[in-house]
């Protein structure tokens, strides 16, 4: 972990991993989540050739708040992150809420983007010929309904919601997550991946909802970009049992996101999806490699 200043005055908490030398895959966590190690994606990350660098978005954890900020305006801090720990060229995913952001970096960094994917990510919420709520569980519901009718409302709502996460336990997460998860999902809550989950859930709101709560806001309010104009390659990864992120925003993602390839994986959830990271990161590599600019490998 380290600390990178921003030129206007906020602090980003940033986790790095693996051999810094290497072509870094820049992540982007859900919501909500901090950056905490996540050894299966180290490990996938090294398979692969690549170093890992990601951060709490504003207002998660050690991370500043950004007040008003955007899907699109990620761009700006990854430009800093990266200038800070002297890279230059970089690939890009996002899990979850993650995935509007890696598609930022896309749209708004394809000098320094070779590629891109979103793995589960959220659609626009003022998308063409997508009910952006149908098919999500009950909590999420909630939530969406809350951050339509404004940040107080959304923070009330998040403040409650954030009691049952503050403590959890890698054996509780399931519970927590309530509607939310299917069948296959809680088949593949169990070791490293409940733990990660479990601690980034406590560290996310261990000093309150802002960082959650601007995550819906930016997620309710147009992104800053259009996805039909990406120009760097990307991966759409999306399974048919998901209740966090239901089927039809990946299907959306898909036939949207310019030269989109899509990945809509069958008998798949939001979380056992990401038994697939490995796959998805092999493809950032390939992507990469086919419009190398000369950048670290």
């Amino acid at each position: 972990m380290q600390q990178v200043r921003t030129p206007d005055g906020r602090t980003l908490e940033v986790w790095t991993a693996g051999d810094p030398g290497r072509l870094p895959v820049v992540y982007h966590s859900g919501t909500p989540s901090a950056a905490v190690p996540w050894p299966q994606l180290d490990r996938t990350a090294a398979a692969a050739g690549m170093s890992v660098v990601s951060w709490s978005r504003p207002g998660y954890a050690g991370s500043s708040e950004q007040p008003g900020r955007r899907v699109a305006d990620v761009a700006a801090d990854t430009e800093v992150v990266l200038d800070q720990l002297g890279v230059g060229e970089f690939v890009t995913f996002g899990w979850s809420g993650g995935g509007p952001h890696a598609l930022a970096c896309a749209a708004l960094l394809p000098h320094r983007c070779r590629a891109a994917a979103t793995l589960a990510g959220v659609a626009p919420y003022d998308a063409t010929d997508l009910d952006f709520l149908a098919g999500m569980g009950a909590e999420n519901e909630v939530e969406f309904q809350a951050a339509l009718a404004g940040r107080r409302q959304v923070e009330r709502v998040l403040t409650d919601m954030a009691a049952g996460l503050a403590e959890v336990t890698p054996d509780q997460v399931a519970e927590a997550l309530g509607d939310l998860v299917t069948p296959v999902d809680k088949r593949a809550l169990t070791g490293e991946l409940a733990d990660y989950l479990a601690r980034g859930f406590r560290a996310s709101v261990s000093t309150g909802v802002a960082g959650w709560r601007d995550d819906d806001l930016a997620f309710t309010a147009p992104w800053g970009f259009d996805v039909s104009e990406v120009t760097v390659p990307v991966a759409v990864w999306q399974g048919d049992e998901d209740r966090m992120v239901p089927y039809a925003h990946g299907q959306w993602l898909a036939g949207h996101v310019a030269g989109a390839e899509p990945h809509l994986v069958g008998g798949q959830g939001h979380l056992s999806l990401v038994q697939r990271v490995g796959d998805v990161l092999d493809g950032l590599r390939r992507s990469a490699d086919g419009r190398s600019g000369g950048g670290p490998s």
